[in-house]
């Protein structure tokens, strides 16, 4: 579990530095705010393929055991 908190971490900071580019789109973005809205929608993206890929790992693991039987 150790390793997708590490994971989430590394995307957590990676968005922060995305968001503090001198790109005028998002200079625009931030200073209206939705830079935020943006900010969340990809995180959410992220977890829900975080997730989907840890029940995926779990399946598998539960589908080697049931062969190996």
């Amino acid at each position: 579990m150790k390793k997708y908190s590490a994971l989430l971490l590394m995307v957590l900071c990676n968005l922060s530095l995305f968001a503090q580019s001198g790109v005028e789109m998002a200079t625009d973005l931030r200073s209206s705010g939705k830079i935020y809205v943006v900010a969340l929608v990809l995180l959410t993206i992220f977890i829900g393929i975080g997730i989907y890929l840890i029940a995926l790992d779990r399946r598998i693991k539960k589908l080697e055991k049931e062969t190996k039987k």
